[in-house]
């Protein structure tokens, strides 16, 4: 496999560098998003999608189809830990959480695949990940109304907010409904396209930063730094996405015929993801992971070759190297991003709970309903476990605690002894979780 793809490299295929320039405008939308959403270049997110794209085929012996770039998941953690300790504190902590990853590829070489299932079985995954989507909500509907994410300062009037960030809505939510082929793939782009012009057309578009920027510069890359305090806080963030890396992996190989979980193996593939998080975050880039966006256009196109993700990922650092582009993307309103903010956050929460619901989960169990209650009311309610250099909150103190109550208390389910019996219940975490 190995060796037929690399022959395929070095053919000069327009086609096969045409797909790749596909792939990447399929993830582009979401790429791009969780930086902007962050306050962090997306510039440097671009590189390092690119990068940790060639690192995780690397790992791979570039036989699996994948396309990684910016999670949603760690949306909410970043924002809280650059407001409280700064960009390279979290770049630190992100670090961490890519060695997280490797240590779980670890567990599950040494324990086989199903024990990912076993120490975060849905009934886990699922609040946590409901938690990530409600708890950005009311960042999506200050946005949309024109104010920062907090609330405190109005950006834009309320009246032309709303409407630049109903139609960005609108259109987000009809492309992915009504559109077919290729272009249901594409409502996030969709939506800031159309949103840009209304904001555009309203007189709510800056352009004095593009004409200040040069055209081709250096990303502004950020060094990490190690803070222990944001360390543990944000290495708890990784549970939601290595369940979803393996609902990534069994999609994939549904799309195109193959067995990725026993070959190359899971381990490789979480150990890949790991990595490309990791050195993300060496550049001062957002977490890396697997792109459900590009598996859809993968079963659409039919392009199986992993050689086309290497273009994509040529494509995006190339495209790094543009500033006045990231200049442009840095332009986008703030209620153009509420309003796509808003459908994409609500899908997130209702992955979590298609989650229980996909996988049976009996909330009239009482062990059942006492960590989904705990979990959704300590994220929804902002609890926060300690003070000064400890302190636990939100996504991270959530996880902590659906994991620690789904192993104390007695009366669990019976669990699958192979990962193939539960395809079905983790397949459907991918849809919309960046």
């Amino acid at each position: 496999m190995v060796e037929s793809n690399t022959q395929s490299l070095g053919n000069f295929n327009w086609k096969m560098i045409l797909a790749g320039a596909q792939m990447l405008f399929v993830a582009f939308g979401a790429l791009v998003l969780m930086p902007l959403l962050t306050g962090l270049d997306p510039n440097v997110a671009l590189f390092t999608a690119g990068v940790g794209t060639l690192l995780f085929h690397l790992v791979t012996g570039l036989s699996v189809p994948i396309f990684l770039a910016s999670s949603f998941v760690f949306i909410a953690p970043i924002k809280y830990s650059i407001d409280t300790w700064g960009v390279p504190a979290t770049m630190g902590a992100l670090m961490g959480a890519g060695v997280v990853y490797m240590l779980l590829a670890l567990l599950v070489k040494l324990k086989g695949a199903g024990i990912i299932h076993r120490i975060m079985p849905p009934v886990v995954t699922g609040p946590v990940i409901m938690i990530i989507g409600l708890g950005l909500a009311p960042m999506a509907v200050n946005m949309a109304m024109g104010k920062t994410g907090d609330g405190s300062i109005e950006l834009f009037p309320y009246v032309d907010s709303i409407i630049v960030s109903m139609i960005a809505l609108l259109t987000t939510l009809l492309v992915s409904v009504f559109a077919h082929g290729i272009f249901r793939l594409l409502p996030i782009l969709s939506g800031v396209f159309v949103g840009y012009l209304a904001a555009w057309a309203m007189g709510m578009v800056d352009w004095s930063v593009i004409n200040a920027t040069p055209v081709v510069s250096v990303p502004a890359f950020v060094l990490p730094e190690f803070n222990w305090q944001a360390l543990l806080f944000m290495i708890p963030v990784a549970i939601a996405p290595a369940i979803e890396h393996v609902g990534d992996i069994i999609a994939i190989g549904n799309v195109t015929g193959k067995d990725y979980i026993r070959k190359p193996g899971l381990q490789r593939t979480l150990f890949g993801d790991g990595l490309a998080t990791s050195a993300a975050a060496i550049f001062g880039g957002p977490p890396n992971t697997t792109y459900s966006e590009v598996t859809g256009a993968v079963m659409l196109t039919r392009s199986f070759n992993p050689v086309v993700m290497l273009w994509a990922a040529g494509f995006a650092i190339m495209l790094a190297f543009v500033a006045k582009f990231g200049a442009l993307l840095q332009t986008i309103p703030v209620p153009v991003m509420g309003g796509i903010m808003i459908l994409l956050f609500g899908s997130i929460a209702s992955v979590g709970l298609n989650t229980l619901i996909k996988a049976h989960v009996d909330l009239g169990k009482q062990r059942n309903l006492v960590i989904v209650a705990t979990v959704l009311v300590f994220g929804i309610g902002g609890m926060a476990l300690g003070n000064g250099d400890l302190n636990l909150q939100g996504v991270s103190l959530c996880g902590i605690v659906a994991i620690i109550l789904n192993l104390v208390l007695p009366g669990a389910d019976p669990l699958p002894g192979d990962l193939h019996e539960e395809e079905e219940v983790v397949e459907d975490i991918i849809e919309h979780t960046r």
